[in-house]
């Protein structure tokens, strides 16, 4: 059992539903980075996702896109998000932590060695955006060998018959994309998602996690409430982006995890 599953299991027995937040590794500055990522579980993190900065993110909106660039240009790497992961561990062996990107930056460190590194720095589950599961022989199975859940996309998109192909070696959770596009492009609509995610729900025991478009803490608790949690990114960023301080964005933050708690 990983930490997902394991936390899963708690939220599950608590009635509770997860709120998974979304930070870029290095962003604006190792030290800040690592400061805010410390104080989520804190503020009502369940789960967390880590971005690895890369130079060609398709899938993220400008926030992700800039956050990214930020990180780069502070001299951000795949070894100190790796770092990161390790340093936050010494204080924390329970919360999860999902390192979400693309992946050049693992293809590049060599398959083997990244999830030997990974797994030694606490890493608990891959989302790759950019390797669909006509490509799993290439990261997703050596991860689940390696004791890594590898989390994948569900989108507006999926069909019934595309989906057990998406599901087929998918572990920890499945991440719902609420809208097609990128990230913070759109608002996700409880009313839409809804059904979505019953689908989804009837093909796999997985938890159903859903992300893109929730900016509120009353956007995170409609959304929970249909689902067994909510993913915020951009809104967080966004604020990074603006230049709060690591408290004040952690208080944003709590209010988002309170709101998905009540769903």
């Amino acid at each position: 059992m990983t930490r997902i599953d394991a936390k899963f299991a708690e939220l599950k027995a608590a009635g509770k539903k997860a709120f998974v937040s979304y930070v870029m590794a290095g962003d604006p500055d190792y030290d800040s980075a690592l400061e805010l990522v410390k104080g989520l579980p804190a503020a009502g993190v369940d789960i967390i996702e880590l971005g690895l900065p890369f130079t060609d993110p398709m899938a993220d909106g400008p926030t992700i896109q800039l956050a990214g660039q930020r990180a780069l240009d502070g001299g951000m790497t795949l070894e100190k998000t790796l770092q990161m992961a390790a340093e936050f561990r010494k204080g924390d062996d329970t919360t999860p932590i999902v390192l979400m990107g693309y992946y050049n930056p693992i293809y590049n460190r060599g398959v083997e060695k990244f999830l030997i590194d990974a797994k030694a720095a606490g890493i608990d589950g891959l989302i790759v955006v950019d390797l669909p599961p006509e490509e799993d022989e290439e990261l997703c199975i050596p991860a689940q060998k390696a004791g890594l859940n590898f989390i994948r996309l569900a989108t507006p998109t999926t069909d019934d018959k595309r989906l057990p192909t998406v599901l087929q070696n998918t572990s920890g959770f499945v991440y719902y994309v609420s809208v097609t596009g990128i990230t913070g492009s759109a608002e996700a609509q409880a009313g839409d998602v809804g059904p979505e995610v019953a689908r989804i729900k009837a093909a796999t025991d997985l938890p159903v996690i859903v992300g893109f478009g929730i900016n509120t803490p009353e956007k995170a608790q409609n959304i929970a409430s249909i689902s067994d949690g909510a993913v915020v990114g951009s809104a967080i960023v966004s604020q990074i982006g603006a230049g709060k301080p690591t408290a004040e964005v952690l208080d944003f933050v709590k209010s988002l995890a309170e709101g998905a708690h009540r769903g």
